[in-house]
């Protein structure tokens, strides 16, 4: 099924309430079996000890945090350009998502600095970025919420989400471009011991799965909503 047939609101409610379940029992065993081995089944690092097991919460979550922007991003382009019925949906059930995702990245990442750097905070290129995307995210929600025309507040936010897509290389590049206490990536690079590979890719799954599980449930509901106000405004009407 394409692209288009998913363009149907109807349709894509009856076929996100099938799946939507399978997400979520996906979403519970990957994470499940992600806490099971970062903690009983993980040894600690000989370095940071104990503390290595946020590896298995953080990282993932900076990933779904720039991912869940990504993902604004191609909405913002079907906003704009397709004019994909769905696409603001799509955005607007988003950036709630991304921006708790970016919260959990930010304070894991700071309970991984003090005991690591010394310090909760430092002003360097990827923490500073990082937070410039969690702004990004509550200006994006804030926008959804105070509009008054939520077709005006689409094409806005489809166009400051575009124009802030240039932050997403800039986080992930940031620790070679400058010089930074935040460790490159490791995992991508093959540096990270293989004992912690398995915890660490089924959390990354599991955030990941969360995430669509998250977002089918609320687009459903952003749905539901538009057609419960569209139907009080026509009763409204007649009422008048």
């Amino acid at each position: 099924m394409g692209v288009a047939q998913l363009a149907n609101p109807t349709r894509f409610l009856s076929i996100s309430g099938k799946i939507l379940p399978w997400f979520w029992v996906v979403t519970a065993i990957l994470i499940a079996g992600g806490l099971y081995f970062a903690f009983p089944g993980s040894p600690p690092d000989a370095e940071m000890g104990e503390v290595v097991r946020l590896m298995y919460v953080h990282p993932p979550a900076a990933w779904l945090a720039m991912l869940c922007y990504a993902a604004m991003a191609v909405a913002a382009l079907g906003t704009l350009i397709w004019r994909h019925p769905l696409a603001d949906v799509a955005q607007k059930a988003a950036a709630p998502i991304g921006a708790a995702f970016t919260f959990l990245g930010l304070v894991t990442g700071m309970l991984w600095g003090q005991p690591t750097w010394g310090t909760w905070w430092v002003w360097d290129g990827r923490l500073t970025s990082f937070l410039v995307l969690f702004l990004m995210y509550l200006g994006l929600i804030a926008i959804w919420m105070t509009a008054s025309d939520q077709g005006r507040a689409a094409r806005i936010v489809s166009i400051l989400t575009l124009v802030g897509a240039v932050n997403i290389p800039i986080i992930h590049f940031s620790v070679e471009w400058w010089s930074t206490l935040h460790q490159p990536a490791g995992v991508l690079e093959g540096q990270t011991d293989a004992a912690f590979l398995p915890p660490m890719f089924l959390m990354l799954g599991g955030y990941t799965t969360l995430f669509v599980s998250l977002l089918l449930t609320r687009m459903r509901t952003e749905i539901l909503g538009r057609r419960l106000r569209t139907l009080q405004m026509q009763a409204a009407g007649a009422g008048a």
